[in-house]
């Protein structure tokens, strides 16, 4: 037999040539002041949106799943290999157990060697992918995947929900509920979809220029840049922050509350997460020998 370690070629970065500075995009579907009209897709994309769980009754149509599944494997992924799998729920009370979100359609995708090993091994080989490589591969798939599904829902007039929910509270339940395998196999992202119970009022503002693109060379922000970023969060007409109540809860800036509230005040992770040792058992990561 042959053994064979998953390997990737290195990834081709390329750049945007984009200038000018620090800015936000509207929160709107609105192309910016001198872009061409946008077509159908890019119309889709700018007004992509997040549904927090909160969906109506109404369900998702089967043919419409089948569509999105259709589209999501059409993305693109290293070497053709799809090193992927996508779980399809229908339950209910199943998709709450595993996302905490409710919704009538669950798409789980997860990054997973298993299928190319099984081929491997039925055609007399031997395949691992038993490395940090082969998780981070794997998982770029995936979410490229993930993506493209969300952008074919939203085609459709379907909203969703990106979350990683199936990470909180004791991760093993998604292996128990869903009978993954424990080896080569991890839940990267849940996709719920649905129709909301309500219009959110706005969209989501989103960060474009110099800090998120680059030109040729990485640029690390300035003092006045990043002045200008934080006043960027504190304006609260660009909707680029997660509540709007910050100031009510004695924050002078947005982003006081984001990174002392939200993002545990700066402070390390004191022990081992189980995401972290969940990945050691799924083999992704070489756990450190005594």
């Amino acid at each position: 037999m042959t053994k064979r370690t998953v390997s990737r070629r290195g990834f081709v970065h390329g750049g945007m040539a984009l200038g000018g500075g620090l800015l936000a995009l509207p929160a709107s579907a609105a192309a910016p002041a001198g872009e061409a009209a946008p077509n159908d897709t890019l119309r889709t994309i700018r007004n992509l949106r997040t549904i927090h769980g909160n969906f109506s009754d109404q369900p998702v149509r089967e043919a419409d799943v089948q569509t999105i599944l259709e589209a999501s494997v059409r993305a693109a992924n290293a070497s053709n290999t799809q090193s992927y799998s996508i779980l399809v729920s229908r339950d209910p009370g199943k998709i709450k157990k595993l996302a905490g979100y409710g919704s009538s359609c669950l798409l789980l995708f997860c990054a997973d060697h298993t299928r190319l090993i099984d081929t491997a091994k039925h055609l007399g080989y031997e395949m691992y992918a038993d490395n940090i490589e082969a998780f981070i591969t794997s998982s770029t798939n995936t979410i490229l995947a993930a993506q493209t599904a969300v952008i074919a829902a939203k085609s459709l007039g379907i909203d969703s929900l990106l979350t990683n929910g199936i990470h909180r509270g004791d991760m093993e339940r998604i292996w128990t509920i869903l009978d993954l395998p424990q080896t080569a196999c991890f839940p990267l992202i849940a996709l719920l979809l649905g129709y909301p119970a309500s219009e959110p009022p706005y969209l989501k503002g989103r960060l474009h220029g110099a800090g998120v693109i680059h030109s040729e060379r990485y640029h690390r922000l300035g003092k006045d840049e990043l002045d200008d970023l934080v006043r960027q969060y504190d304006d609260q007409t660009r909707h680029l922050g997660l509540i709007d109540d910050w100031e009510k809860q004695g924050h002078k800036h947005y982003l006081d509350w984001f990174y002392k509230d939200w993002m545990r005040g700066g402070k390390p992770a004191t022990a081992e997460g189980q995401m972290l040792r969940r990945l050691k058992k799924s083999g992704f990561v070489e756990a450190q020998k005594a």
